[in-house]
């Protein structure tokens, strides 16, 4: 929806754990980021209220990107996969938001359990707003 000015930054934030990329062929389709709960994101504060864990109980499941070339394949169910086993590990609950209107990354997190907790609006940047899907891991969850 929004390419960042500085994109090398916005992968690498302060808040990022880890990431991941998947390869198909030798070429790089698919990207995956885990990162701690930022101000600015609302799946982990509405986990917390929900369940009366703390938000820094949760990890942030971030830009899952996969080529459209490459879709199909299980990409995008293999990178939840391995990003939801390392929040686990670290004994943290996955959390996501996806935009609103990104009908396809809201199907894929349904069809693996994930839970809608809210449809919010987040302020982007001073003359933007964005209808955001905030969803939660089922407490166990098969991939």
């Amino acid at each position: 929806m929004n390419w960042p000015a500085r994109p090398g930054e916005w992968l690498t934030q302060p808040s990022l754990i880890t990431s991941w990329v998947a390869e198909l062929d030798g070429r790089t389709v698919g990207h995956i980021g885990l990162s701690r709960s930022d101000a600015g994101d609302a799946a982990p504060g509405l986990w917390s209220a929900r369940t009366g864990a703390s938000v820094d109980a949760t990890a942030v499941i971030s830009r899952l990107f996969v080529a459209p070339s490459a879709r199909g394949h299980g990409i995008g169910s293999l990178l939840m996969a391995q990003a939801v086993g390392e929040s686990r590990a670290r004994g943290l609950h996955p959390v996501l938001d996806v935009v609103a209107t990104d009908t396809a990354a809201a199907a894929l997190y349904e069809r693996l359990g994930w839970q809608l907790l809210a449809t919010v609006e987040q302020q982007w940047s001073p003359d933007q707003r964005v209808a955001v899907r905030c969803y939660a891991a089922p407490r166990r969850q098969v991939y």
